[in-house]
């Protein structure tokens, strides 16, 4: 696909973002050409408007279908301004433009976009991303995190952090993921290219199915080896944010999100986390932060990363308990070298009243329209707007049409 846009001429854009979440799929292919899957490319059509909850009204996102009056009028109650929206099937002579943000780099997204490349400023054209860089797919892998995971505990003295016996293995043989489950018991494998807790495989029991056993060869035949870990009572999922620009790293923020029991992405939590026992996880991490964050940052900025790569990365980490029942953390499960939902669910946290809590997530059931999910939800939870700021309530945060099978929302509720 070619993404052709129009530019408003009397209005020069400051960044031009798009959504691409399948880019580390195309990374792993490694083609210019690599599309995603007809699933996926419906999911990339369907929710294509969540980087503009990242942009400034001044930018321009490219969309498949611009949104409706209809559906924007919410937003307008809450004071929440979108930026320029662009048609991808049209295309016409086009101003100076800042930066082309993806929802993340790879080499078919540069291909995608490279007759913007002339438009952008003198400053973008010297950033490590404005070219694909081949020695950057080792920073996008499970194994680059694994690397920095190792460390950062190097720096740890202190309890309650993953032991260095638990670091990943790698694995490029079925022996080798023998010898992972002899050393932990029970394991998790990882494809070194995945995201969004795809590419994951746990093995809870031996001897391993013949079916797992294919799966988890077509992984190390496609992308050469597979990354064992030990299975964690896990009891919270979170990410520290960052931005990378000019070789510096700055944090951003930190997202609290949920999976489901394959460590798929479901969603994340706005305005803190509201689930059982968050008040002891929140304690725990509020007391762990300090040391993690800056012996993470401090790997990061001495690795090579700050060379080859520019822009917006998340840091996955975990909350487990120990076989006392004491609570953990791993520092760095793995390393996003993109925009993530962690970073739309910080923006749009933004517009819930200060005494509000609520949820993001994605849906997608099979067989079922985000249209008539949202009906369903607008009439269980209707959306309650005071003084600009959503207190309780649904809100689609992308258009409910009938052909749409995913889409993105709020859901929130007073404290």
């Amino acid at each position: 696909m070619t993404f052709q846009i129009i530019l408003k001429k009397q209005k020069r854009m400051n960044d031009i973002y798009f959504f691409n979440p399948t880019c580390d799929f195309a990374i792993a292919n490694g083609s210019p050409n690599w599309q995603p899957n007809q699933l996926l490319q419906k999911m990339e059509e369907d929710l294509d408007l969540l980087p503009a909850y990242l942009a400034t009204p001044d930018d321009g996102i490219l969309l498949y279908n611009t949104p409706a009056d209809s559906f924007l009028s919410d937003f307008q109650k809450a004071e929440f301004n979108f930026p320029f929206f662009i048609q991808r099937n049209n295309r016409n002579q086009a101003n100076q433009i800042n930066r082309i943000k993806p929802w993340g780099w790879s080499p078919a997204a540069h291909k995608q976009t490279e007759y913007l490349k002339n438009l952008c400023s003198d400053e973008f054209s010297v950033s490590p991303v404005f070219k694909w860089n081949p020695e950057i797919k080792h920073f996008y892998s499970r194994s680059f995190a694994a690397t920095v995971l190792a460390e950062v505990l190097k720096h740890l003295e202190t309890v309650n952090i993953l032991p260095q016996n638990y670091l990943p293995k790698v694995c490029k043989t079925e022996t080798d993921v023998e010898n992972a489950l002899n050393c932990w018991e029970k394991v998790m494998l990882k494809a070194p290219w995945s995201s969004s807790g795809r590419g994951l495989q746990p093995i809870t029991k031996t001897p391993v199915h013949q079916k797992v056993w294919e799966k988890i060869n077509g992984i190390i035949r496609d992308q050469g080896f597979v990354l064992a870990e030990p299975l964690l009572n896990k009891v919270h999922d979170l990410a520290f944010l960052f931005d990378l620009e000019k070789g510096n790293i700055s944090f951003t923020g930190t997202s609290h999100f949920f999976t489901d029991k394959n460590g798929k992405y479901e969603g994340n939590f706005l305005n803190g986390v509201s689930k059982p026992g968050s008040q002891e996880v929140n304690i725990f991490i509020e007391k762990i932060q300090a040391r993690v964050l800056p012996a993470l940052i401090s790997a990061l900025q001495n690795s090579k990363l700050p060379v080859v790569y520019e822009g917006p990365f998340g840091v996955d980490m975990l909350i487990y308990r120990d076989e006392n029942d004491e609570l953990f953390i791993n520092p760095c499960l793995e390393i996003n070298l993109r925009f993530t939902m962690g970073f739309v669910a910080l923006k749009i946290e933004k517009m819930l009243a200060e005494k509000s809590k609520g949820v993001f997530r994605i849906f997608y059931e099979p067989g079922k329209s985000f249209l008539s999910f949202s009906n369903e939800m607008r009439n269980k939870h209707p959306l309650i707007i005071t003084d600009s700021k959503i207190e309780s309530g649904f809100l689609a945060l992308t258009e409910p049409t009938p052909d749409k099978k995913f889409g993105a929302y709020l859901l929130a509720e007073p404290v």
